[in-house]
């Protein structure tokens, strides 16, 4: 593990568009299956395939006809609340998780925030256009990229971490994480992937033992409303104030507002957590599949603990072209701060759709030509 600071080795300058230090922090997975993605089987965004379920459109549908009122967001905020065991004061629903980023840049008064990285970079994004400097601590491959605390610089007074981490998979300990907080510093810690693990294990979600903790959650992984821009964060009545100042009136949709509410309910949470079991079983069937590739260099990082894989493979620039024209569309690595273009990303699909990929990676790795 090793920081960066500064223009010298990694912190740039916010003034580039979205670019950091030769990282586009702009760049997702929707980009990989733009314009010809309906053509290409897609393992480069993390939604869960065959979503939003049928009962869950039908709720959608049925709050259009209050379209013509304000969005009233008590109910939704409420059930979200006793979901997580919380008062409703440590709620706010957000625009999905983005907007949360962006909130917390934009209303928090920081001097020094520090991203771990590899990882999402919109909340490295959203800082540097807020005109904060920030700094990065890196997580090593040959160290599992697992979390060392005591690499954190102690005047950092904002501190961003995932978990389970996008893109790397890992689930850090959630008593790691909280090693994180100390008197004076926000811990922010992204969520948006935790409904995904199998009892959401190392959960921070509903904690309000640790100083300065805000946990962002997102509904649109699981539940596939990417689309519908649902999110929230759990913090301090304090900190919900500061960031609920800072949003515009009316910040989520009718619609999006009864997505949240059906989503907390506890026929919703039953289905949720076979959603999860379900992703563990096809990542276990896919990281089998991919270990087989260990003769033509490709290494998963593992343990992998999220709806998706990172692998390091060589020619990875060319195997993911490759791959395209046999219609598979996977994450491109090198966008995340301490990743190159070795590193590729693959959403975790049920076994039939990996077993096409498999077969398909089988010829892009053997493939010598263009």
């Amino acid at each position: 593990m090793r920081t960066d600071s500064g223009d010298r080795d990694g912190s740039a300058s916010t003034s580039d568009g979205g670019q950091g230090q030769g990282h586009d922090l702009r760049h997702h997975g929707d980009a990989e299956v733009r314009d010809d993605g309906s053509a290409l089987v897609d393992l480069a965004v993390n939604v869960r395939a065959g979503t939003p379920p049928d009962w869950l459109r039908g709720r959608i549908a049925a709050s259009l006809g209050g379209l013509a009122a304000y969005p009233d967001g008590r109910a939704a905020r409420a059930a979200v609340a006793a979901r997580h065991g919380l008062p409703v004061e440590r709620v706010l629903l957000t625009a999905g998780a983005a907007e949360a980023f962006v909130l917390l840049a934009r209303a928090l008064k920081v001097r020094h925030p520090v991203v771990v990285h590899p990882q999402f970079t919109e909340p490295e994004a959203a800082l540097r256009d807020a005109g904060h400097t920030v700094d990065r601590v890196l997580l090593r491959p040959e160290e599992g990229f697992r979390l060392d605390p005591s690499a954190v610089p102690e005047d950092a007074d904002l501190v961003v971490i995932g978990n389970p981490t996008n893109p790397t998979s890992v689930l850090h300990p959630a008593g790691l994480i909280a090693e994180l907080a100390c008197p004076g510093r926000t811990l922010v810690v992204d969520e948006a992937f935790m409904d995904a693990v199998p009892e959401e294990r190392e959960a921070l979600a509903g904690r309000t033992d640790v100083p300065g903790l805000v946990v962002l959650r997102s509904l649109t992984k699981t539940w596939g409303l990417a689309g519908l821009r649902i999110g929230y964060v759990l913090a301090a009545p304090e900190t919900i104030g500061e960031l609920e100042r800072a949003q515009p009136l009316w910040p989520v949709s009718t619609p999006a507002l009864a997505a949240a509410e059906a989503c907390m309910t506890p026929e919703a949470l039953a289905e949720q957590a076979r959603a999860a079991q379900r992703v563990a079983t096809d990542r276990a069937h896919l990281v089998a599949g991919l270990r087989e590739f260990a003769s033509d260099g490709v290494r998963v990082a593992e343990p992998a603990e999220g709806p998706f894989v990172l692998v390091s493979l060589p020619g990875a620039v060319a195997v993911r072209e490759r791959l395209r024209r046999l219609g598979f569309a996977v994450r491109r690595g090198d966008t995340f701060p301490g990743l190159d273009g070795t590193w590729l990303r693959l959403a975790v699909r049920d076994r039939s759709t990996v077993n096409r990929f498999l077969q398909a990676l089988d010829q892009a790795v053997s493939l010598t030509g263009p």
